[in-house]
């Protein structure tokens, strides 16, 4: 397809593996569709979520969507708050946490995108906005990660070493169980 004139220009694309062709499509179905209406991916983003801030009734709603990209997962994620919060506020907060690189200059057009964040363990996050929705108690971004090197593996190791080294400092000891 020509980026500017958007004329085909390739034979048209097949499906082989998906129900849909992949080239130059998204699909809105990843794994099999749940009694719920929702897919058991989009539930395993919910459930995951819950399990991660130890929050079992958080309200969590998505829709997965298999897009074209080689190994990186993107989020877009809005988070209602009980504080007022704001884009700058979110963005100062982020910016040098361990795992996180900020990337969000959208006067440049530098923003997370799965080609920037492939084979990196960092998660890129940015286009912080006002939700719409939740207004001054809402935010709205955009998160990339590479879903090999930052995925749930490495993940479970760093919380696995944030918890040995808080219970390093409080008992002066590690116990693993």
């Amino acid at each position: 397809v020509n980026e500017k004139s958007g004329e085909e220009t390739a034979t048209p694309p097949v499906n082989k593996v998906f129900a849909h062709p992949l080239p130059f499509n998204v699909i809105p179905h990843i794994d099999s569709f749940q009694s719920n209406g929702y897919t058991k991916e989009e539930m395993k983003v919910t459930w995951e979520m819950r399990k991660i801030f130890n929050v079992p009734d958080m309200a969590v709603s998505c829709t997965a969507v298999r897009v074209p990209t080689i190994r990186a997962h993107s989020e877009a994620i809005t988070v209602e708050t009980t504080d007022v919060i704001t884009p700058e506020g979110a963005r100062e907060c982020l910016i040098g946490q361990p795992g996180v690189v900020v990337i969000d200059n959208v006067e440049e057009s530098r923003y997370p995108m799965p080609l920037t964040a492939t084979k990196k363990e960092d998660v890129e996050v940015g286009r912080f906005r006002q939700s719409l929705v939740f207004g001054e108690r809402g935010l709205d971004m955009f998160v990339v990660g590479d879903q090999i090197l930052r995925g749930a593996a490495l993940n479970a190791v760093l919380i696995a070493e944030c918890i040995l080294l808080n219970n390093v400092k409080q008992s002066g000891t590690a116990q693993v169980r």
